[in-house]
This record gives structure tokens, sequence and C-alpha cells, in this order.
């Protein structure tokens, strides 16, 4: 290590040679006169600029002056030794030791014997912020329960039989597993995920036909852009629905045609008075938000328009396993597998930090989604594909979804109780199925309940949160009919110890 007063930039006076006896003397592979190689140390990048009317001496202490004020360099970082700064930067060693000395002059840096160049331990104030918007007037706190709905009880997650799965796909996967991976996903989990949705939802794939996505909203995204690139211009969507949903169907380009819904589901006899519209999106299995399932006769209806139309139906089943009064729904895409294309996910099952999804695609656009797909889309890690096939084949999904199947009922049932005790005037539905209810409000009320539950600490959302706008083709006309005044409660989305507390400040806030 070089002399402290060489990187401060006084000259080193020579240091007697310490002896030492033979039996400590440390063995020497090189001279100890001999230099260290040029460029050995530690690495730092620096912008240096190398024009302009600032010298290379003022231009290394403004970089590294400015490194340290900006934290890049933690207080306590050794600095590289002048001689491997200067051979990296390709400037003359005095330059940089004369920066080096300046800096630990001003304070920037301390250098000590045995210890190097370092960042001085120091406070250095932080650069102003710019100046921020004022936030909307409205509580600012953080709320103390939400009852959102779109998200499962996260703090459920099966982390233990998550993590033995995870244990025995790396123990097994092949080396090909570490390698850049295809634009489909893991065979593994294509495989699984076959015979999984056949059983348990009805769906008729080969593996061959599943598409693994990084979470649900890529594979929307990439469909959308297939659709677009097709042709298509519009597409028809519940008139309620999540808007996010629309917004990525939009940015394809894409235009998004509103299909009233009611007490059966959309309203699929009215695709065929939508001129130019092939393809539509819809949650039959259960509707989002209504909770209610696409009647029979409007699911063959759909598929038969479809066929007649050469057109596609898209059906997003998010919650489809989890029932609790009647049998299970089969997923539509049993009834026309080259007419719908399923997209599932395991954001509700698991949770959405996996960012798993997959598409089972008809075959006339299975090259199209993955063209698309492999066209720099972000994949999925393939270790996380290999952990889940794993999790499906073991019967550790089933498990865990019949488990939270009977929690979630317990809790649908408490908020049932709940609110017939403390506010039976609120009718209550949507609830044979999932993970969220509706509470029908009184015309009028809804917008004051949902700003008074956030006042006593409470998210939610209204029903008028998920309303399609005008359709886009028209004169401005409304094309979504309402359906009133409710509030869409998440009962899933709280860990149990708050749903109890959740529940009560709910009751607080509805209407007598």
């Amino acid at each position: 290590m070089e002399d402290s007063r060489a990187t401060s930039g006084q000259p080193a006076r020579p240091q007697p040679a310490r002896r030492q006896s033979p039996s400590t003397q440390p063995p020497s592979t090189q001279p100890p006169d001999t230099p260290p190689a040029p460029g050995l140390g530690a690495d730092l990048h620096l912008d240096l600029p190398r024009s302009g009317t600032t010298g290379v001496r003022a231009a290394l202490i403004g970089s590294l002056r400015d490194a340290v004020r900006s934290g890049r360099l933690a207080p306590g970082t050794r600095l590289p030794s002048s001689r491997s700064l200067a051979a990296d930067l390709g400037i003359a060693r005095n330059t940089v030791a004369d920066a080096y000395g300046e800096l630990v002059a001003e304070g920037w840096l301390t250098a000590r014997q045995g210890s190097g160049t370092r960042v001085a331990r120091r406070v250095v104030p932080p650069e102003p912020a710019p100046p921020r918007t004022p936030p909307a007037a409205g509580p600012r706190r953080r709320p103390a329960y939400d009852l959102r709905p779109g998200s499962p009880d996260v703090s459920s997650f099966p982390r233990a039989a998550w993590l033995s799965a995870a244990r025995r796909a790396l123990t097994a996967a092949p080396a090909d597993a570490f390698a850049y991976g295809g634009p489909a996903g893991r065979p593994e989990l294509r495989r699984a995920l076959a015979d999984y949705l056949a059983r348990a939802r009805g769906v008729r794939a080969d593996p061959e036909r599943i598409v693994v996505c990084a979470g649900f909203k890529q594979g929307l995204a990439v469909l959308s852009r297939v659709l677009r690139a097709g042709g298509e211009r519009d597409v028809a969507v519940e008139s309620y629905g999540l808007d996010f949903h629309w917004d990525i169907m939009r940015r394809a380009g894409l235009r998004t045609v509103p299909l009233p819904v009611d007490d059966r589901g959309a309203r699929t006899d009215g695709l065929a008075g939508l001129a130019g519209v092939r393809t539509v999106m819809l949650t039959p299995a259960h509707q989002f938000p209504t909770g209610v399932s696409l009647h029979p006769d409007r699911r063959a209806a759909v598929v038969d328009w479809a066929s007649r139309a050469g057109g596609l139906v898209v059906e997003d089943d998010y919650d489809g396993e989890f029932r609790y009064d009647r049998n299970p729904v089969g997923a539509l895409q049993g009834l026309d597998p080259e007419r719908v294309l399923y997209l599932g996910t395991s954001s509700k099952s698991l949770a959405p930090a996996l960012r798993l999804a997959w598409m089972v695609v008809p075959a006339h656009l299975m090259d199209e989604v993955l063209a698309v797909q492999g066209a720099g889309e972000w994949p999925t890690g393939a270790l996380d594909q290999l952990t889940l096939a794993e999790f499906l084949d073991s019967g550790a999904y089933d498990r865990h979804v019949r488990g939270m199947r009977l929690r979630y009922r317990r809790r649908r049932d408490q908020l049932v109780a709940a609110l017939a005790e403390r506010a039976p005037g609120v009718r209550i539905s949507g609830i044979a199925a999932g993970l969220h209810a509706v509470l029908q409000l009184p015309p009028g009320t809804e917008r004051s309940v949902v700003q008074g539950a956030a006042w006593q600490g409470l998210a939610m959302d209204g029903l008028a949160r998920f309303r399609h706008g005008p359709d886009p083709r028209s004169a401005g006309e409304p094309g979504a009919e309402e359906l009133g005044d409710a509030l869409v409660v998440g009962y899933g989305t709280p860990p149990d110890h708050a749903f109890t507390g959740a529940l009560e400040a709910l009751c607080r806030v509805l209407p007598g």
C-alpha cells in the first residue's frame, strides 16, 4: 500500500525496514521493492470529461466530489491507489495524487498509513429535492384496514411448502433450465398446467398450446399486440371491469367497446350488433366486479357468435378455483378451444408477487403469440416455473387452494352475518364464489360512504370505480347500463388478524 503522504500530494520518506524472525516471516512471491502492476486494485467508475476548458485534475476532483456527495461512494469506501486509478484513467499518477490530496484537505477523503485512501465518514448534505406537487385534499394517513378487491391474503402464502418445492425443483432441474429459455416457457410447467387445468377447470389443451407469461398483464399485452397486428381495431369488454385491462388494450392501438352487464352476466346477445367487433373479453366464471356467472344460454351464444363471425373470445379466469355454495363452473374454453383463448394466473390462488400466468392459445394464433412473446418481452424466471410445476405435481397446490377456500368461505360467512345484524338494509350479492362481494347501497350514497370509510382508515372501492366509459365509436351516448350505487368489498384481502377490525370498520360506515 502506498504511503498516505504520497496520496496527499507530499513526497514520501523512506521508512526503516522492520526485522522479523524467520518463524514469522511471510513467504514472498516477488521482491519487496517491485511496484504493483498498473491497473490492479479496486474498480472505480468515473465520468471524466476529456474536452473543454476544465483541466484533467479539476475534472477528476469534481467527479470524485460528486460521487461522494451523491452517495455513490459511501462513507468508509476504500479508493484505488493513485497508481491503479491513474492506469485505469490513462492519466499521470501525480494528477491523481494531487486530486486525492486536495480532497483530503477539504475533508471529503481521509488518508492513513496502512489504511489507504477512503471516503471520509462525515454527513454529506443531500442535494435539494425538486418541489413536489401538493397532494390532493383528503386523508393522508395509511389506511388501517384494506377491503379493496383484487388481492388475496398474501400473508397466507405457503412459504414452507413453496420452499420445499423449490428445493426439489432445483435439485432435479436439467442443465438447460439455466440457459436462455424459449418464449413459451418451461416444458415441465406447461405439462403440469395442462394436467391441472383439464382436471380442475375443464380446459382442453395440450402443453404445446400453453404459453407462460410474467403475469396476467403481460399475457394481455402480448395478445393485444397480436390482435392489432392482425387488423383488429375494436374489442368488446364488459361494461364493468378493471380499467388497467382496458388501458393495456388501448396502448396496443385497440379501442374498447362496453358490453352491458346484468344479473346474468355480460349481454352477449348484443355482440352481433357491434359492427367491426370480432373479439370480446369476458370473465364468465365470476364476473368482475358484480360476481355473477355468465348464464349458460349466454355462454353458448358467445361461442356460437365467435364461430359464425370468425372471432375470438378472451376468457379471464382470474379466480376460478374459489367456489363455495355451488358446483364449480368450468372454463368457457372447454366449449370451443379454437375460438376461446384462456388466460389464467397464480395471483389470486398464491400471490401476485410470483408474476406467473399462462395462456391457452388457439392453434391459429400460436405462431403470432410466440413471435411477439419472443421479441423482447420480459420472461418469467425458469426456476420459478420449475417450482410451480413441482408445486402442482406434488399436490401442494391443491392442498393450498382447498385450505384457502375454507378460510375465505368463513370470512364471507362472517361478512354476511355482520351485515344481517348491523346493516340489515344493505343487500349483498356475488357471494357464491371469489374473494369479494357487492353491497348494494341506497341511491346517491356510494361516494359519501367511500369517503367516510377513508376518513376512518378503511380503504374501499365503490362500484363506480369499475365502470367503463362511453362507447368510443358513439357520439357520447352512454355505452353501459349503470347498476346503481354499491361497494365492492374484498374480504379476501386482509390478513386474518386484521379481518375482524376491518369488518367492524365497514359496519360503522354503512347506512343503518
